[in-house]
Order: structure tokens, then sequence, then C-alpha cells
């Protein structure tokens, strides 16, 4: 069954001045729900100070909707076996019924597809490689229909609460729309709206920096809920901030273009005609086609370069720790100007190998050593599964700030 925010909801409504409370009451009991559960109704009242009452209205509101579910409690003991039975609550994660996010994240040579249960596990995913300069219209009807037959295959029938999509770029959440994509060679695509019509599901985008540290806020370190700030290196190179649970956007969601932000030591020239910007110096792109010219790989792949560094090639190693260096070294740059709680690196040696995030960290130190601290620096949490746990949470972030509005 795939529905989207009508289907799930019936028929919208007008929402009255007093819908507020409501709105945030809901999303504060899912969020205690996704923090704490399984627990007992009783218990999260205390939890999050609503009143009993008040959480009483939206746990029934919240388990009508499938988003959360009573959950088999441990046998009562002496103390309770006289009193009235808790059935704990927990999010509708379940293999049975419980609601999934379709995610996809668009990338220069390969896409990911992926499903997400409620909080925030990944339950399948797909490589999708692709041949380079695709045009929108030929990658996205590939995409699309190997996205449909993928959410056929592992949905197991159970409710599709959208598709989350992400990718590198100047991205506009709010229409949905890739204003610019140097490396795929777009510009104004209307990405939501296209993905919307071929799969019948709502569809939400965003650039794929913010996803991350969304999805970091809602479900990973503890820290980035107060701040954070993640550095995305891949073939495009992004940056997002967040800071008391919210992810800037800035004025048309332009912000987090970090690709000409001076690496310090580089002197890798750069197609702006500038010397050492973070793009030039550390992208996948870069870092591929130097493994190429060193004779490292035969081809400009970082898959290929981590492989060969992970079967014991010293050229290989070399070149992913210059690469990680480097990365500290902006990275130091962007420590000192917010002074995040948490810096985030999505980087593929440092997710798939803690040497290469201890040589970010240690480059970092050099240049920052008052705000590079330990466990300071981290990866993801979600691991390799980092992109579609990110693109999920695209439309699953939306959905616990609203549980009763659009997916």
């Amino acid at each position: 069954m795939r529905f989207g925010a009508s289907e799930r909801d019936g028929a919208a409504a007008p929402r009255s001045a007093g819908d507020g409370r409501a709105v945030a009451n809901a999303a504060t009991v899912l969020r205690t729900v996704l923090d704490h559960g399984p627990v007992a109704r009783s218990a999260i009242s205390g939890l999050c100070g609503l009143s009993p009452a008040a959480v009483s209205r939206q746990t029934t509101l919240l388990v009508r909707r499938g988003l959360l579910r009573e959950v088999p409690a441990p046998p009562a003991g002496p103390a309770t076996a006289a009193g009235r039975p808790r059935i704990p609550l927990d999010l509708h994660t379940g293999a049975v019924g419980g609601p999934l996010a379709g995610a996809l994240h668009i990338g220069v040579r390969a896409c990911v597809l992926g499903l997400v249960d409620l909080r925030g596990q990944v339950l399948a995913r797909r490589a999708l490689p692709h041949e380079e300069g695709l045009g929108a219209d030929r990658l996205l009807g590939l995409v699309a229909a190997e996205l449909d037959r993928f959410l056929a295959e592992f949905g197991g029938g159970r409710p599709l609460l959208g598709v989350g999509a992400a990718l590198g770029g100047w991205v506009r959440p709010d229409t949905g729309t890739v204003v610019r994509h140097a490396a795929l060679g777009w510009r104004d695509v209307p990405l939501a709206e296209v993905l919307a019509r071929a799969l019948g599901v709502a569809v939400r985008v965003d650039n794929h920096a913010r996803a991350v540290g969304h999805a970091e806020i809602l479900f990973g370190h503890p820290q980035a809920r107060r701040s954070l700030v993640h550095l995305f290196i891949g073939n495009v190179v992004d940056a997002a901030f967040g800071i008391e649970g919210a992810v800037h956007q800035g004025p048309g969601a332009a912000a987090g273009d970090v690709a000409h932000l001076p690496v310090p030591g580089s002197t890798v020239p750069c197609a702006c005609g500038r010397t050492g910007c973070l793009q030039a110096t550390a992208s996948d792109t870069a870092l591929g086609a130097e493994a190429v010219r060193r004779g490292i790989v035969p081809e400009p792949s970082v898959g290929l370069v981590v492989d060969a560094a992970a079967t014991g090639d010293p050229r290989a190693d070399a070149l992913l720790r210059e690469r990680a260096r480097a990365v500290g070294r902006a990275a130091a740059l962007l420590l000192d100007v917010f002074n995040p709680a948490v810096m985030v690196v999505s980087e593929l040696s440092s997710v798939l190998h803690e040497g290469y995030l201890d040589e970010i960290r240690a480059a970092a130190a050099e240049l920052s050593p008052g705000s590079a601290g330990p466990g300071r620096i981290v990866a993801p949490h979600a691991g390799p599964a980092v992109l579609p746990q990110a693109a999920a949470t695209v439309l699953l972030g939306p959905l616990f700030r609203d549980p009763a509005g659009p997916a």
C-alpha cells in the first residue's frame, strides 16, 4: 500500500489557530517515544512535560495514524500484578504494518536507493551505477523506474510514506527544485515534481549535506541537537550548519557551498582560477584523477582506491591519508568559525576506517587546537548507510515535526 498525506490523514482540512499547540504536542510525544521507547503512556508525561490528558490524546491519535503501536509488555511482577497492566508504546517499526520511507541519493556516477523505518534504520539499499553526463530527463527516467521496482520488491506490502531524495548542489526544499548542480549539468530541475509524478507518492528533496545534518539531529549523535557542522566530501563538496535542532538554509536555501573554501597548504589549481580550493583539492573527482595519474587504479574511482588501501597498497593508503589531512585542515576553518558541539564528516575512507578519521582529527587539531578536542570530529552515526538514511530523513524530518501534516 502506498499513500500520500491526503490518503493517510483523510481529506485535508483547514487548520484553526488552536491547531498549533496540538501539532507541537504530537511532535513532542512522537520525539519522546523515539528517544525513550518502548515507554508506557504514564511515563511519557514525565519525560516530556505534557499533561497526562494531552499525552493520552496524542498517543491515541498517533496510534490511529500508524506511527505508534502498542508492544508486548514483560510479564508483570508481584508488585504490579494486581494493578492495571502498563502497555508500552513504541514507534511502529515492526515487520508487519509499520510504515516506511523510500530513499534516493543522486550522485554523479551512481545513485543509492533505500527503504528506511521510523527509527532511521535502513532495511534495504541498492547502488545504481549510471553513465556520467546523462541529461536530467534520461537519468530521472532510469532512476524512477528502478526505484519503483526496488520499493515494490522490498516494501513487503507495508505502507509507504513517500520518498526523500538528496543530492549535492543548490537545492530548494520548498519547491523541490535543483537550482544548480554543476557536476550533473542540471539547472532548475523540478526534481520533486518529476519523481512524484513517476512514482505516485509524496516526494521531498534537499541538499545532501543538510540531509545528513537533519539525520544526525533526529537519529544520531546527541550533541548534534545542540549544534553541528557537517562536511560532505564526495564528487560534490558541501557543508551544513545546525543549531538547536534546526539546519540553516539561508535565503533561497543557498547555504552550504564550500567548494571554494581555501585549504591551508594546498596549491592544487582550481577551475575558478585560484589554487587550494576544497573541491579541487579533496573531492572524489580530484582523488580519483590523482589515483589514476599515480598508477594506483585503472579508472578514477574512490571505491577502488579504498579497496586497494584495504588490501595493503601503500600508495593508496598514502593518497587517502593526504586527502584526510586536507579535509582536516578545511574542517579546522569551519570549527573556528562555527564552534559547534560536534562536527560530522562524511568522507568514504574515514566512514569505513577509523584510521583515516584520526588523520582528519589530527590535521584539524594542528590548526585549531582549542576547537578540535577528543570526540569533536565524528563520522556519521549511520556509517556506510549514511546516504539512504539521510535521504529518507528529508521525508521523515517534517513528519516528526508535524505528525498530523503532509509527509
